[in-house]
């Protein structure tokens, strides 16, 4: 799919040059709406339609522009579960849980861009930070994440706008921009994820070498991506 992007943008880029070249001549509105459904469809395909922040094959497409720097560079990775997200979709039904999503997006999303990274929605209540090192605190940075997602947001219900807040565990990798982004970057912050979950979440876990997944018995439930695995034709 990421290559289906590229032959979009190439295309996009191809029109706009024909347009440019035409002038003022009739042909120029057509070739400029196409260029735009173009683009649309491009950013519709990189991007989750509820957040704006990227889907999974967006933050493929960052995590390979990372890897194709001059130099192989330190990426930090951090993968961010909400806790309580389900008894906010409960409580308020799936507009509040939608809302709340909406502004966790927008918070995490300014951090990680002021820290020259991005972030991507995966599924649900899942997402990933991606960051160059820097030199900026680790511990700080994580913190700076759980802190953003734990201010209240105000959800509109039948009787006014209510105060509503959710936590979140944070699992940190720092690995390098020539791993593998799935059975490398995001399996070691899903571990260090799940063991913040573990210790009562509302915190980051760094990976360290040698950390395996906590025991699955002691986990409240599967994980969507567990259940795919199990039943492929199941949706998170």
């Amino acid at each position: 799919m990421f290559t289906t992007i590229l032959v979009i943008a190439t295309i996009a880029a191809a029109i706009l040059s024909i347009g440019f070249g035409l002038g003022n001549l009739a042909a120029r509105p057509t070739l400029n709406r196409m260029y735009r459904e173009l683009a649309d469809a491009a950013w519709q395909l990189a991007h989750d339609p509820l957040t704006g922040l990227f889907n999974r094959t967006g933050l493929r497409a960052v995590y390979s522009g990372f890897a194709a720097a001059t130099e192989p560079q330190p990426l930090i990775v951090m993968l961010l579960d909400l806790d309580g997200f389900k008894e906010v979709n409960d409580t308020y039904g799936h507009d509040g849980g939608d809302t709340l999503l909406m502004e966790v997006a927008d918070r995490i999303g300014l951090i990680a861009e002021i820290n020259g990274g991005a972030a991507a929605r995966l599924s649900g209540d899942e997402f990933v930070i991606v960051l160059p090192v820097r030199d900026q605190q680790l511990a700080s940075l994580a913190d700076g994440f759980v802190s953003a997602i734990g201010r209240p947001v105000q959800l509109d219900v039948a009787n006014g706008p209510v105060p509503t807040a959710v936590k979140a565990s944070l699992g940190v990798a720092v690995i390098d921009s020539t791993d593998h982004l799935e059975d490398v970057a995001l399996h070691r912050a899903d571990t260090a994820m799940y063991h913040a979950k573990h210790q009562g979440g509302n915190r980051h876990i760094t990976y360290a070498p040698g950390m395996s997944m906590p025991d699955r018995a002691r986990r409240h439930g599967p994980r969507p991506r567990d259940l795919r695995h199990t039943h492929p034709g199941a949706t998170a």
